[in-house]
C-alpha cells in the first residue's frame, strides 16, 4: 500500500496527515471551510485515502495553513509514490464544473514545476481567498516533486473555477498514479 504520514509543526501551523495513494477514508479539518470542501473533493477524485487535521494562525488569514497544508500533502504524496516504478506517469484531465471548464495534466518526474494559469471572478468564496488556489498547488508540486500544469479555460462562477480546478487536477494525478506495470516509465531508467 502508497501511504506516507506527516507531521509539521511550525510557528504559524500544526499539521497531521495520512495519505494513502491506494484510497481509505477521508476526514479534513483545517478551519477553513470551503479549502476543507476542496480537500475533501481533491481526495475523492484522485482515489485518495486523506486524513488532514490542521491548526494554523487563521486570525492572521488563511495563508499559512493553505500553503503548509499544500507542502503536508506534497511531501506525504512524494514518500507514498517511492522510487516511481510501475505507474503511468502522466496524465490529463479537463472537468467541467457548470459554466465552468478547467484542464490539468501532470508528470510525476521528480522534476517540480507549477504552471498555473487562472482568473477568478471573485476575490473570495467563503473564507477562502482565490489567490490562494496557486499558493496550494505549487506548494504541493514543489514539494511532491511533480510537474503540475493547470489551466482554467472559463468561468464565471468561482466556487465553480476552483471546485474543477481541484478536481481537474485531481483526475489528472489520479492517473499519472495508476499502476500500470513494473519499472520507471523513462528511458533513462530512473526519475
Amino acid at each position: 500500500m502508497r501511504t506516507a504520514e506527516i507531521n509539521r509543526k511550525t510557528g504559524e501551523t500544526d499539521i497531521t496527515l495520512s495519505l494513502s495513494i491506494d484510497g481509505g477514508q477521508i476526514e479534513v479539518s483545517t478551519g477553513i471551510g470551503f479549502f476543507d470542501h476542496m480537500l475533501r473533493s481533491f481526495a475523492l477524485h484522485a482515489g485518495f485515502g486523506l486524513n488532514i487535521k490542521a491548526l494554523g494562525d487563521l486570525e492572521v488569514d488563511a495563508h499559512h495553513t493553505v500553503e503548509d497544508c499544500g507542502i503536508a500533502l506534497g511531501k506525504a504524496f512524494c514518500q507514498a509514490i517511492g522510487d516511481k516504478s510501475g505507474i503511468a506517469r502522466y496524465g490529463s484531465f479537463f472537468i467541467p464544473m457548470d459554466e465552468s471548464l478547467a484542464f490539468a495534466c501532470v508528470d510525476i518526474s521528480g522534476r517540480p514545476f507549477l504552471a498555473f494559469d487562472a482568473d477568478f471572478n471573485a476575490e473570495k468564496t467563503g473564507e477562502f481567498d482565490a489567490c490562494l488556489c496557486e499558493e496550494f498547488f505549487r506548494a504541493f508540486a514543489f514539494n511532491a516533486g511533480i510537474t503540475l500544469h493547470i489551466k482554467l479555460l472559463y468561468g464565471s462562477n468561482a466556487h465553480h473555477q476552483i471546485e474543477a480546478v481541484f478536481k481537474a487536477a485531481a483526475h489528472a494525478i489520479c492517473a499519472a498514479a495508476a499502476k500500470r506495470g513494473e519499472g520507471v516509465l523513462s528511458a533513462k531508467g530512473v526519475l
